[in-house]
């Protein structure tokens, strides 16, 4: 079964330039197929790549064009890009999906492009999804990638640093495809119109929706407009919001457990960071679209009211558990504008990481130097042995100080007194940089005395 899965994946679906044996040429075709491009001159959003100065169009040129890992969201044209290649450098087109393929399925797509080779002939293998290979079925490829059994274009929508071994992107260029701007979406939706020969019924401002609800995808903007033809009357045009009930709404591209959480999740963090709550607002609602768990945006929040603002605001760790516990106490959507608050809150709030390097610092140190005993003086002494040893001996009670400070020496011997945090001066920050400045120059008279 398996390996009738991989033959149904290896086989060419047909477009205008690929043609399958048996395939009756007069079955209606979805529009995406139809405008698939004929050359690589007909790829739209992809100039870096398939323009004049583009780096396929320099390989193409040298001749010499390797195996390649194309890296790009859905519906920016992988799949298509790799079937010009093949046809543009005379190779043969062999494509199969990592979904339904095994390391047997492999072996055969191998053997016959040996046996390909040995008549004079190449060939150009495909595997979408590529990432979804396990390690060993990813060093499959690696003899046949060297001795140029096979050029191999791989195509993933995730990271290829996180998602495939060393081993094969040494041997491979990773390229990256990225999502379609407006400007190439309207240039396919130019294109069905002139094809189907009718005018998208859409009204400028839905005309535009559309291309927001394509989210950088091509093929979905294609879908989308053929939705929007079959739902049309004779003479009908759409505003933004027929078209809303149309189309009902695309989900926004995002994986919980890949990139584009690390993404919005990191681009969160440092727009509160960088003191921008606009930005942050525009992230946290875009991970709530596309549906974060917000209990986890909670927690990130506060990480960063602690790593980022610290004792600069010592209120921001209270507001952002406060709005944790209010989503987990309201439930969406009512507990999302806590979250919404926090996040205004922390990005609004003065900044400063000394509390965080303060205890990266000590932890350094703390692991440096291993168990230093400390100082007898701040040590309890519980039993006559202890008192007799020194335990406890010559402790001052702070609170019998004047100023309640004593300014005694808690530092291990061996380690001496080490400084950590240094506060920044603003926000609550500035107070407690008075409070340690005057308890320094009491702790020298003190030691003058």
């Amino acid at each position: 079964m398996a390996c009738e899965r991989a033959k149904w994946a290896a086989t060419p679906i047909m477009t205008d330039l690929f043609t399958v044996s048996g395939l009756d040429q007069a079955a209606p075709r979805p529009l995406a197929d139809r405008l698939r491009p004929t050359t690589l001159a007909e790829v739209v959003g992809q100039d870096h790549l398939v323009g004049p100065d583009g780096a396929l169009t320099r390989l193409l040129r040298s001749g010499s064009l390797g195996s390649l890992i194309f890296w790009g969201p859905p519906g920016t044209g992988k799949t298509t890009v790799a079937r010009l290649l093949a046809n543009d450098t005379d190779l043969h087109f062999e494509q199969i999906s990592a979904i339904f393929s095994g390391v047997n399925d492999l072996k055969k797509v191998f053997e016959a492009a040996r046996q390909r080779r040995a008549v004079g002939k190449g060939t150009l293998l495909f595997v979408d999804e590529i990432h979804r290979f396990n390690r060993a079925q990813l060093d499959a490829f690696l003899p046949v990638m060297e001795d140029g059994t096979i050029t191999l274009v791989g195509a993933t929508t995730e990271n290829p640093s996180f998602e495939l071994n060393a081993a094969l992107l040494s041997r491979a260029r990773v390229l990256v495809f990225k999502a379609l701007d407006e400007e190439a979406l309207e240039k396919l939706l130019a294109r069905a119109e002139a094809i189907t020969g009718q005018r998208l019924p859409l009204d400028g401002e839905a005309r535009a929706s559309l291309i927001r609800m394509a989210d950088g995808d091509g093929r979905a903007a294609l879908t989308l407009a053929e939705e929007v033809w079959r739902s049309a009357k004779p003479g009908e045009i759409f505003n933004a919001a027929a078209l809303q009930e149309i189309v009902q709404r695309r989900a926004p591209i995002y994986d919980k457990g890949q990139e584009g959480h690390y993404n919005l999740i990191s681009a969160l963090h440092k727009t509160i960071r960088g003191s921008d709550p606009d930005a942050a607002l525009y992230y946290l609602a875009r991970m709530l679209d596309a549906g974060e768990d917000p209990l986890y945006i909670g927690r990130r929040l506060v990480r960063a009211a602690v790593e980022d603002i610290g004792l600069a605001d010592p209120q921001a760790l209270i507001i952002a558990n406060a709005a944790k516990d209010a989503f987990d106490f309201l439930g969406s959507p009512e507990g999302e504008l806590a979250l919404a608050q926090a996040v205004v809150y922390l990005a609004t709030a003065p900044k400063s990481n000394a509390l965080y390097t303060a205890y990266k610092a000590a932890r350094g140190t703390a692991k440096e130097h291993g168990s230093l005993m400390p100082p007898k003086t701040i040590l309890n002494a519980p039993t006559g042995l202890m008192r007799k040893l020194g335990y406890g001996e010559g402790y001052a009670y702070d609170h019998d100080e004047p100023d309640a400070f004593s300014g005694q020496d808690y530092w291990p011997e061996k380690l001496g007194r080490q400084r950590f945090y240094r506060p920044s001066g603003r926000g609550f920050e500035q107070e407690v940089r008075k409070r340690l400045e005057k308890w320094e120059e009491l702790r020298k008279e003190r030691r003058g005395a």
